[in-house]
């Protein structure tokens, strides 16, 4: 029986699993080698030590609602989305609330986590921390490593010729920027179009001479402002919508996301993406289309190599007088304290079962959380692990054997390996994996059953955001409080906008109404489809 568990790393994976043993009666302790929590959202000046922190203007992608966690909504007079300070007063206010502070070692570092050598009976683990130069062992009965994927810069020098050897200005990794004044009045090359690469060359247009941005696949730009200026992730992160991309044919699917995709504007007539591109990712960036129309950011394609002072481009044309580049090329994860006949079992994510477990262990008493991409938020992901693994541990929960692991994992692999710059298309859907995982950890919501027991949550839940209080709604850490936040979450998105009050038409409001009549005997056929197709994973009889 699991009873004392090391977490590795105070991030947000951390919190959250610190959180799980303790609702599961375990007893976890973490370690974290910094000195608070928080992990990559911390903000910091250095970079000693080769920590990985965002950057001082940085924005969250996702909104509150669709990024919290599942029993503790963010504060209402919070924004929609978060600057990296506001998230961490949140975190905070977690970790204060649920008593997570006192399970943490600060400034200490887990230098070896090693199977003991009765492992196949035990399944314990040997950890070896050291604090202030001090080397401790300890013994576990297992370990989550909620060290994220954001670990070590990937920087493939190898891959653009010159940039070593000839050229004669700065190049550098976007691990290293913090802020613009060192690129003032330079000509600056940023390489990679993720949401880094365009967050800092907007940042730079407005201090740089010129922002030359080199992109190599299709790209689509997305606002967080959607429809009556609503956060995007809200309106379009519905069951709904999941279910509709579950029933319709791929091809309409594809023609209707793309034209949805040129409805701000044309992408083509930009140079960032083409509705005949199967290769394409997509980044959230309100102000990139204005600097490509306004001219202080040019759009280039791949770099081909580099002269003393110039970038040469796979079209042919050369830019001049190049002074920085800077690589927004991503990250590899490592876990270098993990034994090496554990960590030759996890070459990459899709290795693990459900993302998380090294199958080919004897117990399953190791958990990787945080390891995901997905569509939405990866803080809600990693909550819905942690939940389910800190069950499996307490023995509420089962894994299936070793064979049936092996083979899912084998189907989810794909072809070929790809680096980690085109991680993009390897997101996983937000909803179809916590899904996935709630329905494992046996917390998904019953749609049928809400229909013919609370219609006006169930319509809340299918036509309205997939927030993660839905997965409070029943089952094992089951919280009083998640109705009400399901049903106010819009009013805690408008509150902050609040601050100066116009009149309002009451006429919305009973659209409101007319449309959630309307909508009542079309949520009663899905739900009457949704039982007779569990691969959507809305079963209910598996909640």
């Amino acid at each position: 029986m699991v009873q004392r568990v090391a977490v590795i790393g105070a991030g947000v994976g951390g919190l959250a699993s610190i959180k799980c043993c303790l609702d599961e009666g375990l007893e976890p302790t973490c370690f974290e080698r910094s000195d608070d929590i928080g992990g990559i959202w911390r903000y910091t000046d250095s970079t000693d030590g080769g920590r990985v922190s965002v950057y001082h203007s940085v924005i969250t992608n996702t909104s509150k609602e669709m990024s919290c966690f599942s029993d503790f909504p963010c504060p209402e007079d919070f924004p929609s989305f978060l600057p990296h300070g506001l998230l961490m007063e949140y975190f905070r206010m977690y970790a204060r609330h649920f008593d997570l502070l006192r399970h943490i070692c600060f400034k200490t570092t887990a230098l070896s986590v090693r199977k003991r050598p009765d492992f196949a009976t035990s399944g314990q683990w040997e950890v070896v921390t050291e604090t202030d130069g001090v080397h401790e062992s300890h013994v576990f009965d297992a370990v989550m490593v909620c060290t994220g994927h954001y670990q070590k810069p990937y920087l493939p020098l190898a891959s653009f010729p010159g940039i070593e050897t000839r050229f004669k200005g700065r190049y550098l990794h976007s691990q290293e920027y913090k802020d613009t004044e060192v690129f003032r009045g330079k000509r600056v090359l940023v390489v990679g179009l993720g949401n880094t690469g365009g967050d800092l060359s907007v940042e730079l247009s407005h201090v740089a001479a010129k922002v030359f941005l080199s992109a190599r696949s299709s790209t689509w730009v997305f606002s967080r402002i959607s429809d009556h200026g609503f956060p995007f992730d809200m309106v379009n992160t519905t069951r709904f919508n999941h279910f509709l991309d579950w029933l319709l044919p791929s091809a309409l699917m594809r023609r209707i996301r793309f034209r949805k995709f040129n409805s701000w504007f044309n992408h083509a007539n930009y140079g960032l993406a083409s509705t005949k591109s199967s290769n394409f990712k997509i980044i959230i960036n309100e102000e990139l289309p204005f600097c490509l129309l306004s001219g202080t950011i040019v759009l280039k394609p791949s770099v081909k190599e580099f002269t003393e002072s110039s970038a040469v481009f796979e079209d042919g044309t050369i830019e001049d007088n190049i002074d920085v580049v800077l690589f927004a090329t991503g990250y590899r994860f490592s876990f270098p304290f993990l034994e090496e006949s554990v960590r030759s079992l996890i070459d990459d994510n899709r290795s693990l079962y459900k993302r998380i477990f090294p199958p080919q262990l004897e117990k399953p008493t190791l958990a990787i959380i945080g390891l995901v991409q997905l569509t939405g938020s990866v803080m809600v992901g990693t909550e819905m692990q942690a939940r389910w693994v800190t069950g499996i541990f307490a023995g509420w929960n089962k894994l299936p054997p070793t064979s049936r692991m092996m083979g899912d994992v084998l189907k989810q692999k794909p072809p070929v390996k790809r680096n980690p710059s085109e991680r993009e298309n390897l997101k996983l859907s937000f909803i179809s994996y916590t899904n996935e995982i709630a329905s494992c950890a046996g917390v998904k919501p019953s749609l049928l059953q809400l229909l013919l027991t609370d219609p006006r949550l169930a319509l809340a839940i299918f036509f309205g955001p997939c927030t993660p209080y839905q997965y409070r709604l029943e089952g094992r850490g089951k919280w009083s409080g998640a109705r009400d936040a399901i049903l106010t979450q819009w009013q805690r998105t408008l509150k902050p906008l609040r601050t100066r009050v116009v009149d309002v038409s009451s006429d919305s409001c009973d659209g409101w109404r007319w449309m959630c009549l309307l909508a009542l005997p079309v949520a009663l056929s899905t739900g009457f489809l949704l039982s007779k197709f569990p691969q959507l994973g809305w079963n209910p009889r598996a909640g």
